[in-house]
């Protein structure tokens, strides 16, 4: 039986002789070491810490999202990078000033789900450094569509790490026996429909109007307007929703809503937003805010939030027309003829 090729054979071949791309390999292959750590430390949660420290709640997720930045920061240190935007370091985290690129990293996606056992991840993205920046930390602030690769890790039943180096969307599986990650889907497609949507509904009333419309007609089903009976998801951990979407198509909602610290959204667009819409993009699928495409947003800050819609191609543009028509015009008659999958 012919052996799957690794992450590094992938990468080999795709990089060539080319000096940027044998730079990013280089990158990507620092955080699947970083990865491997990052797993381990999960995995054993509290037999790490000492018997007087606590074992359970918000000290153990603050203790374990510091201790995966320091992974990351420390492998990122053999890489060829200037520098580190994580959302667990307030700064940017100057590396080597002489790097050709800039990552942004989420060290542990999802952590407020630790103590439900649910699965994590680590998201990254990777920029080229820009040499005409004021501050090695303004080669973050580049709009998404500059991403020279972005990926993410999944710590579940399985290891997983899903990557795009604006070739496609592949899924590399961890082998434990041969200590690699082995390609197990290429070029990944989403679904252009599917029967699934996310969204936490316990937030509805504070939703704007566009998403409770939305919302509303999901649940109208076959007999409303989507033409549909669809099953609702929401497990809270942004790699698993979208590792989900890759494979069963669908769609992914975090929006903004009335709540003060959620009219910005509340996934951050550099090392979350980014890495997942290039991803999704990739595999054939579609990123927005609602009126937005995700990768064309120009950041301002490090740790900028944005509200997050992803997923089939068919499932977004419905919801983008929500969006771009809130007198409802568009979507009138409720249950009409209007049909979202013909």
């Amino acid at each position: 039986m012919t052996q799957r090729p690794s992450a590094t054979d992938y990468l080999t071949e795709w990089a060539g002789e080319d000096a940027q791309c044998i730079a990013v390999c280089r990158a990507v292959e620092q955080m699947i070491a970083a990865s491997l750590r990052i797993a381990t430390l999960i995995s054993r949660g509290p037999l790490d810490m000492t018997p007087s420290q606590p074992v359970h709640g918000e000290e153990l997720q603050v203790a374990l999202e510091r201790g995966t930045h320091e992974i990351v920061e420390s492998a990122l240190r053999e890489a060829p990078v200037a520098v580190l935007g994580s959302n667990f370091a307030a700064e940017p985290v100057a590396l080597d000033a002489a790097a050709p690129l800039a990552m942004a990293v989420a060290p542990l996606a999802g952590s407020t789900n630790f103590d439900t056992n649910a699965s994590l991840g680590t998201t990254f993205a990777i920029f080229a450094r820009d040499a005409e920046a004021a501050t090695a930390g303004d080669s973050l602030l580049q709009c998404g569509d500059r991403q020279l690769a972005a990926g993410f890790f999944i710590y579940g039943p399985q290891t997983l790490l899903v990557l795009s180096v604006g070739e496609g969307t592949q899924i590399f599986l961890h082998d434990a026996r041969r200590e690699r990650f082995a390609l197990v889907d290429r070029d990944v497609q989403i679904p252009e429909r599917g029967r699934e949507f996310a969204i936490n509904a316990s937030n509805f009333h504070y939703w704007e109007e566009p998403v409770q419309a939305f919302f509303a007609d999901c649940l109208a089903g076959e007999a409303g307007p989507l033409g549909e009976d669809l099953n609702m998801r929401w497990v809270g951990s942004v790699v698993a929703e979208t590792y989900r979407v890759l494979v069963r198509g669908g769609i992914f909602l975090y929006p903004r809503d009335a709540r003060s610290n959620f009219m910005d959204g509340r996934l951050t667009l550099i090392s979350k937003a980014f890495p997942i819409a290039l991803i999704v993009e990739q595999a054939g699928g579609q990123a927005t805010d609602g009126e937005r495409r995700i990768l064309d947003i120009r950041p301002e800050d490090l740790q900028q939030c944005v509200p997050l819609i992803y997923g089939s191609r068919e499932t977004v543009e419905w919801v983008i027309e929500y969006h771009l028509d809130p007198a409802g015009n568009a979507r009138m008659p409720l249950f009409g003829e209007r049909k979202l999958f013909s």
